[in-house]
């Protein structure tokens, strides 16, 4: 009896789930179809706010390129590859109105400009107008101690939002990496959206480092101990990078920045018909005047590190091979050496890593043979370049490189990561000939630098022809040709 009666409760409970089924799917299509509507809503409503916006003082319509770039007045090589964008596209079409969206709330337009100037030796021959963001904050890494990926990314939509909300563009353009924008420009802001791809948010490499509990600057240590908290965190990852495809896959064109990135976003947002390599524009030509023959910093030898103070950029590994090296020249008779580590610091956080890299120099006794430049003028880094033997690199899985491919024309020997973009696009041989050095460890970096300055200076100096005529293929003018190509679709 009690069987019969709990079989007929079951029973009774199915078909009450049942009778809810229909009426449930009737209030989530109303429900989906309401969010449609407001969307649409929003969208038509933006693009009447940019008609009224971006009519000329004639009467003409004119065509808005908006360049979303929350960090623009940062000296690194994602703000070369924007300066010069936006050189190429006022060449090519004048008559458009440019605008860059940025967060650099602390700064004029005009100091944004003067800065550009004077760490690229780049200056726009149109006027451009930037719209600052207060909400730059949402994309701080320092806000998401944990889910870092996943807090920076919903920061990032909500930075988009305000960015939309003040500007409508015709063509927008995302040069620093916040896929996440690319559906709220395109769908509600009807635009036609393209990307410039410097680092995927998430690649299979981090999945690979998470799924080996291989402890990384973005992988604790606490969680590679863990078996269970490392199949959570891969889990998360997985689910990241399906949304991260999705997301992605909006961009009506994608530009990459080096075979590696080629790869992982080719495996992540599956738009192959749409991408293309376009290598970042570097200034080679400024290094042409300096001369190859061998540069003395009496009496003795300089090495020089370019890269702005980021954890991935692995400064530490310089400055404990370089403590190496420096025992090494106790027993081998090296000469007297100095390293100099040239970068820019983009806030509180990267001021922070500077002066805990001071520290690890006291630590290892060489203080005195280490020094920090930082935001230093053009003309500071092109001398620092000209007076040095050897130029470090140590990002592993480094995108591109901008900072080994200036090394590398200036004349320094470059010594870089055996990994990413300078493994697979510009450490290379050139005609058959070695062009620079790679290394992974503490100990294969300081063994490298000491058979560098073992060299007779005539091996050293066919190694900087060799060099410098192998990154031609990366200079400005390379650059804009490439990227005006890749951007044309947006245009018809």
């Amino acid at each position: 009896m009690a069987a019969a009666e709990r079989g007929w409760s079951w029973c009774e409970l199915l078909r009450f789930f049942y009778s809810l089924f229909f009426p449930g799917l009737i209030v989530c299509g109303a429900v989906c179809l309401c969010l449609i509507f407001i969307l649409w809503i929003i969208r038509v409503l933006l693009r009447r706010k940019k008609n009224s916006a971006s009519t000329g003082k004639k009467g003409k319509d004119q065509m808005v390129i908006a360049f979303f770039h929350p960090y623009c007045n940062a000296g690194g090589g994602g703000e070369r590859v924007l300066w010069c964008a936006l050189r190429a596209l006022q060449k090519k079409y004048p008559a458009a109105e440019y605008v860059v969206y940025t967060g650099d709330v602390n700064v004029s337009g005009q100091q944004i400009l003067d800065g550009a100037f004077r760490r690229f030796n780049i200056r726009l021959i149109h006027p451009v107008e930037f719209v600052f963001l207060r909400k730059r904050y949402l994309v701080e890494d320092s806000l998401y101690p944990y889910f870092t990926l996943l807090g920076q990314s919903l920061g990032s939509i909500f930075l988009g939002w305000e960015a939309l909300m003040q500007r409508v563009p015709d063509i927008y353009i995302d040069s620093m990496g916040y896929a996440f924008t690319l559906p709220l420009f395109k769908y509600l802001g009807g635009c036609r959206v393209g990307s410039y791809v410097h680092y995927p948010t998430i690649s299979t490499d981090m999945l690979s480092v998470v799924k080996n509990q291989n402890a990384r600057f973005n992988n604790a240590t606490f969680i590679t101990r863990n078996p269970f908290l490392s199949k959570v965190k891969l889990i998360y990852y997985y689910l990241f990078a399906f949304i991260y495809g999705l997301v992605g896959s909006c961009s009506d064109i994608v530009m990459v920045n080096s075979s590696w990135t080629l790869n992982h976003i080719l495996s992540l947002w599956k738009v192959g018909h749409c991408t293309n390599i376009v290598y970042p524009p570097c200034d080679v030509h400024t290094f042409l005047d300096i001369p190859l023959e061998e540069k003395k910093m009496a009496p003795g030898h300089l090495l020089v590190s370019v890269g702005q103070f980021r954890p991935e950029k692995n400064h530490p590994l310089q400055i404990r091979a370089f403590a190496k090296l420096l025992n090494m020249k106790k027993t081998e008779s090296l000469p007297s050496l100095k390293l100099v580590l040239i970068g820019g610091c983009r806030n509180q956080d990267d001021e922070f890593r500077v002066n805990q890299l001071r520290r690890l120099c006291e630590e290892l006794g060489i203080q005195e043979d280490v020094e920090f430049k930082i935001n230093i003028p053009f003309d500071e880094l092109k001398d620092y370049l000209s007076k040095g033997t050897i130029g470090l690199h140590t990002m592993w899985n480094e995108h591109f490189g901008i900072g080994v491919v200036e090394c590398m024309a200036a004349g320094t020997i470059i010594l870089a990561h055996n990994s990413g973009g300078p493994k697979l696009d510009i450490v290379i041989p050139y005609e058959g000939e070695v062009t620079g050095f790679l290394a992974e460890s503490e100990e294969g970096y300081a063994k490298t630098m000491a058979h560098i300055l073992s060299m007779s200076e005539e091996k050293r100096l066919q190694i900087r022809n060799n060099a410098r005529a192998s990154v031609s293929r990366f200079s400005d003018q390379e650059f804009e040709v490439t990227f005006l190509s890749s951007v044309e679709k947006l245009f018809k």
